[in-house]
């Protein structure tokens, strides 16, 4: 009987798990979704109507041989996962990849595709018909959802507050230097060192008019909003042995190896980890890079497993398919026109097609 192995989660990390492994075990990958949603694109997709569709991709080619079970564990132990269903799926490897949530668009939020391409819709025609744009955070996600909404509509006034006094506090002052330059080419304006007394009194992504005042007393008037912050693990199915792993802020401990302390079967990749280091779709795969090799020498019986190193600090923030800014200590800074060619005009849509059999 060949080996079963259980992916719970069909993002970055646990597809690119489940197609490296389907060749030498019996692959069941879980996820609820029905199609994979490109998370890197997301945003492009909210501005741009050609985009909103090329985000998705569906599961159905990406296995030759294992199989997709729509359905979100609720129970996960050692030896396998219970489904909304009911049903139990026995697992000889186990790998957690269930990643995290994030505020809409930079995350969709839903499991149904169709009720996703509407949310976007909808909130590109509230953009659309809006004045001015209050963005809430400026981490990366605010960075670029700005950068895409300039892009489009470059005459519209876009303001984002965060308490942070510095963007991107990490990385070098020339990556920020040259990131202020180009949000100041653009016309965005960045309120830093501040944050609004209160939530706006309209949705997010919502058509409405309102004026917050921030705890510094400035007025900030807008027409629409959106929260660019607030990462959540999605762990909360654990159980027994697993949740001991589960830190108070829902990441999950795990070994060199990447499994989970105490387990020699279950391992766990992408932003699930509480590893120290950036929740990137690029660690999610270097992470299942690692997994698939160790469970492939752990099936064989030989080998060495192998260990994973976080990467240090790196970025590539696309601000618009012409802008951004890029960073690793290896090439140091790269500017726009560098960034649009890494990452800005293509947002790896052409990798992620190949990878599910629509290249």
């Amino acid at each position: 009987m060949r080996t079963t192995v259980v992916v719970v989660g069909g993002g970055y990390g646990g597809t690119a798990v489940a197609k490296a492994l389907d060749d030498v075990a019996d692959v069941v990958l879980v996820e609820p979704r029905d199609l994979f949603v490109h998370n890197v694109a997301a945003l492009r997709g909210l501005v741009d109507p050609e985009w909103t569709d090329r985000i998705f991709f569906p599961y159905d080619r990406l296995l030759e041989r294992g199989r997709l079970v729509h359905d979100r564990v609720v129970h996960a132990d050692a030896t396998g996962v219970t489904v909304g269903s009911g049903q139990r799926i026995d697992a000889d490897y186990l790998v957690l990849a269930t990643g995290s949530g994030y505020p809409f668009p930079a995350k969709t939020e839903v499991d149904d595709s169709a009720e996703a391409k509407a949310r976007l819709r909808t909130a590109r025609e509230a953009l659309l018909g809006a004045n001015d744009v209050l963005l809430l955070g400026a981490g990366p996600a605010g960075l670029e959802l700005a950068g895409e909404i300039k892009a489009v509509w470059p005459g519209k006034p876009v303001t984002i507050v965060d308490p942070a006094t510095e963007v991107l506090a990490e990385f070098p002052a020339e990556v920020r230097t040259e990131l202020r330059r180009q949000l100041d080419e653009l016309g965005v304006e960045l309120v830093l060192g501040d944050a609004l007394g209160d939530t706006p009194p309209s949705q997010p992504g919502e058509l409405k008019t309102f004026t917050a005042t921030t705890r510094a007393g400035r007025e900030i008037t807008a027409d629409i909003w959106f929260r660019c912050f607030g990462v959540t693990p999605v762990s909360g199915y654990l159980n027994g042995d697993l949740a001991a792993a589960r830190r108070p802020d829902g990441h999950v401990e795990v070994t060199p190896q990447l499994r989970i302390p105490g387990q020699e079967r279950v391992f766990a990749v992408g932003d699930l980890t509480a590893l120290p280091e950036g929740k990137l779709a690029r660690a999610a795969g270097d992470h299942a890079a690692v997994v698939a090799g160790n469970i492939r020498a752990l099936i064989a019986g030989e080998g060495e497993l192998a260990t994973y190193e976080p990467a240090a600090p790196g970025i590539a923030l696309p601000l618009g398919p012409a802008g951004g800014v890029t960073y690793t200590p290896e090439t140091g800074l790269l500017g726009a026109e560098q960034t649009s060619q890494i990452k800005g005009q293509d947002l790896a849509i052409g990798r992620f097609a190949e990878t599910f059999g629509l290249a």
